[in-house]
């Protein structure tokens, strides 16, 4: 399972959203497609989010505020405390990837600087890396 998680400021659009996920794509291995788009519970609802999931035909994920407070993501001053004051985009993925996930790539910010994005993902059981 591969999850796309994202920390966003309220005037991020639809296109905030793209510019982060391509520069985070442009940083992975290809193979490994999308399973899910992954945030914040009280962010997973807004509308340019929603816009954006349904361009890119993937389900969202809202992680909730306990999820998000135990994931190892990098330290944040610019984020809540509510979100454990530790890279949102990076902790969505995280938890959205399930146990066992492995940060793929870190905390990318959108050429608007709206946005960050970062990759996490879960390889199944029973098999080889």
């Amino acid at each position: 399972m591969s999850v796309a998680g994202f920390g966003f400021r309220a005037a991020a659009t639809a296109e905030s959203l793209r510019s982060a996920l391509e520069i985070a794509l442009a940083q992975s291995d290809r193979s490994n497609s999308l399973t899910a788009l992954a945030t914040a519970w009280d962010k997973a609802a807004a509308p340019e989010f929603l816009r954006f999931a349904a361009q890119c035909r993937l389900p969202v994920l809202a992680i909730p505020a306990d999820a998000l407070q135990l994931q190892e993501a990098q330290a944040s001053v610019q984020v809540p405390a509510r979100y454990g004051h530790r890279s949102l985009a990076e902790s969505a993925a995280l938890a959205g990837a399930g146990p066992g996930a492995q940060l793929r790539v870190p905390r990318c910010v959108s050429a608007d600087r709206l946005v960050t994005a970062a990759i996490a993902t879960t390889i199944p059981e029973n098999t080889y890396p």
